[in-house]
């Protein structure tokens, strides 16, 4: 038995406005509130993502070898290729460094990593 469920998945922003909008485009999912300090967007099965404005937030680092970046999102997809190029349309940046084929690490408004991948490899 589960001691929890995750039920929402909170970031910290620059710009919460802004992060908001490009993660409602990335993953489809409905923004639920929306100010300056803070925005939520509300995805399936109850998941929520919270963006909190934090001052002079610094974003982590890519590649990062010291670890400081502490977590990341891996994100399904039908097409890489496609999925990066939409995503970097979106606000996303496609950085230089790339750990291989099957995966690529795009970096959120405010810096955060997360990954796409295909989702045929998920099973």
């Amino acid at each position: 038995m589960a001691i929890a469920a995750p039920k929402m998945i909170t970031l910290d922003s620059s710009d919460a406005r802004r992060d908001a909008a490009f993660w409602s485009t990335v993953l489809g999912w409905e923004v639920a509130h929306v100010q300056d300090e803070y925005a939520m967007l509300t995805g399936p099965f109850g998941v929520a993502l919270g963006l909190g404005l934090v001052e002079d937030h610094e974003p982590p680092t890519w590649p990062n070898e010291r670890g400081t970046k502490q977590f990341h999102l891996d994100l399904a997809v039908d097409d890489l290729d496609s999925a990066a190029a939409d995503c970097v349309a979106a606000g996303a940046t496609l950085p230089d460094e790339q750990p291989g084929e099957t995966w690529r690490v795009l970096l959120d408004p405010s810096g955060h990593p997360f990954c796409l991948t295909q989702a045929a490899n998920w099973g």
